[in-house]
C-alpha cells in the first residue's frame, strides 16, 4: 500500500546561494591533508565547480577529498547560510540567476561541508561549462515539515515530495514503511558526522578498511545512489542506537583521510526501526529524478 503524506500543506520558499570556490586548509603554508596512514596529500576538494563528476558515476577512485559532483553554492553570511542549507532539499529544482548559463535549471543532490556549509546540485556538463565561481543559484526549496501519515516516528530530513514519489516507497504487511536502497552501512563503517545535527551535512562512510567495506557489500556504490543506515538514528543528531534506521543519498566522493569515505545525506530516520530497507539495484537520483 502506497504511504500517503502531507505534500500538499508544505511550503515552497525560495533560498539562494552563491558558487563557492575550492577549499583548502586555513594555513596557507600548509596545503596539505593526511591520509589515514599518516602520509600527507594535496589533492581537490569539496567546493566549486566539478566537470567531471556527477551523479551516477562511481563513488570511488577519484583524485579528490571527498569530492561533490556538480555545482557547490553557499552564503558567506552565517544565517543565511543555515537557512539555505536546512531548507534545501533533495530532489528540489534550482536556477542559475546570472553569469552565461542563466535560466538553466538543474536539481539539488546533497547537503555537506565540514559543519553544513554547501548544498550540492547537479547541472547537466554544458551548464557547468558556462558557470562561473560566484553566479548565484536560487532554489525552490521543499520539503520541510513533510511527513507520512500513518508513519509518524518516520523523519523526514531535507528529502522533497518529488523524491519520496519517485521512491515509490509503501507500507508493508508488518506495518513498516519499505523503501527501496542499494545497500545498508552498518553502524562499525559510520564515521565523520556522528554526533552533528541531522538537518544538513553529512554522515560519512568509513573506507580505511577497504575489506570491510567489501563485506560490507558497499564497494561499488555510485553518487546519488540511496542507502541505508542500520542500527543508527538521526533524528535529531546523528548516532548509535540499536535497531533504528536511517536512508539517505551517496552525495559525495571517497576520502583518503580516517573516519571519512562516501558522504551520506540523510532524507528519512526512525529511531524505532519502522523503516524496512528493500535493497534493490540501481536504485540511484540520476534514475528516479533526472
Amino acid at each position: 500500500m502506497s504511504a500517503k503524506n502531507n505534500a500538499q500543506q508544505v511550503v515552497s520558499v525560495s533560498v539562494q546561494g552563491v558558487i563557492t570556490p575550492p577549499r583548502m586548509p586555513p594555513l596557507p603554508a600548509m596545503p596539505y591533508s593526511l591520509a589515514a596512514d599518516g602520509s600527507p596529500f594535496l589533492l581537490p576538494a569539496y567546493g566549486s565547480i566539478v566537470y567531471n563528476v556527477s551523479i551516477g558515476d562511481s563513488a570511488y577512485g577519484w583524485l579528490a577529498d571527498c569530492v561533490h559532483p556538480g555545482v557547490s553554492v553557499m552564503l558567506n553570511e552565517a544565517t543565511g547560510n543555515r537557512g539555505l542549507n536546512v531548507l534545501s532539499c533533495v530532489g528540489n529544482t534550482a536556477i542559475v540567476m546570472t553569469g552565461n548559463a542563466q535560466r538553466a535549471r538543474g536539481m539539488v543532490t546533497g547537503k555537506t561541508g565540514r559543519f553544513s556549509e554547501h548544498v550540492i546540485i547537479h547541472f547537466d556538463q554544458e551548464v557547468r561549462e558556462q558557470l562561473a565561481i560566484g553566479d548565484k543559484i536560487v532554489i525552490k526549496a521543499e520539503g520541510v515539515g513533510l511527513k507520512f501519515d500513518d508513519h509518524p516516528d518516520i523523519m523526514l530530513k531535507g528529502c522533497s515530495p518529488e523524491l519520496v514519489d519517485a521512491l515509490e516507497v509503501t507500507t508493508n504487511a508488518e506495518g513498516k514503511l519499505s523503501v527501496p536502497v542499494v545497500g545498508q552501512v552498518p553502524p562499525h563503517l559510520l564515521g565523520a558526522g556522528a554526533g552533528l545535527t541531522s538537518e544538513g551535512g553529512s554522515i560519512h562512510i568509513q573506507t580505511a578498511d577497504s575489506d570491510a567495506v567489501k563485506e560490507a557489500g558497499l564497494d561499488q556504490l555510485r553518487l546519488g545512489d540511496v542507502v541505508a543506515l542500520t542500527d543508527y538514528d538521526s533524528s535529531w543528531n546523528h548516532g548509535y542506537l540499536r535497531d533504528a534506521v536511517g536512508i539517505g543519498v551517496i552525495a559525495q566522493g571517497d576520502s583518503p583521510r580516517a573516519g571519512y569515505g562516501p558522504g551520506i545525506t540523510l532524507i528519512m530516520t526512525s529511531a524505532g526501526g519502522n523503516i524496512e530497507p528493500m535493497v534493490t539495484p540501481g536504485v540511484n537520483l540520476k534514475d528516479l529524478l533526472l
